[in-house]
């Protein structure tokens, strides 16, 4: 379990296609107390430790996880937005997010608004409807509040701290964004017979 406060943007460092692919990602966060096993959440996807050493640490995607998420197109180099989980006693700065990749939302536009920017994304049209004006997302890991919902879309600003520190100070239009929606929706929906995917 995740918040979607980013804590590094770390860095593709190395892919290595095996029957899993394999990625070596390079980061500044401490990983002395990380164990082989351990869940961390890069851009947003739960993700599990099978190497670590140094700064830095391995993982694998199934063909699954590359399927459906942006994963597939990232190549050395890529920055990607790190989190580890949630501990027991530890702030809940954000939202409940679970690294449980729901789709893919593609940016269709990006314009200055005051010192934030704004953001227009296009999600997979069946989780339109789980996505609500003041409710919250997940877009490549970092806990937003959508600001308001049209038909096909919605819109969200990014503040000047989390353009500097995620990866979003980077993302343009065209560029494509792994989604996860807010739990509390995914579980009402399943109750009620509506379940998104």
């Amino acid at each position: 379990m995740f918040t979607g406060i980013i804590k590094d943007l770390g860095e593709v460092a190395a892919i290595e296609d095996t029957a899993d692919r394999t990625l070596t990602i390079a980061t500044k966060l401490p990983l002395a107390d990380m164990e082989i096993g351990a869940s961390i959440a890069c851009n947003g996807i739960c993700l599990t430790a099978i190497e670590i050493e140094g700064g830095r640490f391995k993982v694998q995607a199934s063909a699954e996880t590359i399927a459906k998420t942006t994963l597939g197109t990232w190549r050395p180099g890529t920055t990607i937005n790190l989190e580890r989980p949630l501990r027991a006693g530890d702030e809940l700065g954000g939202h409940m997010v679970s690294g449980h990749i729901d789709g893919v939302a593609e940016i269709l536009e990006r314009k200055a608004e005051g010192g934030s920017a704004r953001f227009v994304l296009r999600p997979p049209q069946e989780l339109m409807t789980f996505i609500a004006p003041k409710g919250s997302v997940a877009l490549d890991g970092v806990s937003l509040t959508v600001n308001d919902v049209l038909n096909d879309s919605f819109g969200i600003n990014i503040i000047p701290h989390t353009q500097t520190c995620t990866n979003f100070g980077a993302l343009r239009p065209g560029d494509r964004v792994n989604l996860e929606i807010d739990l509390m929706a995914r579980y009402l929906a399943r109750m009620i017979g509506r379940a998104p995917i």
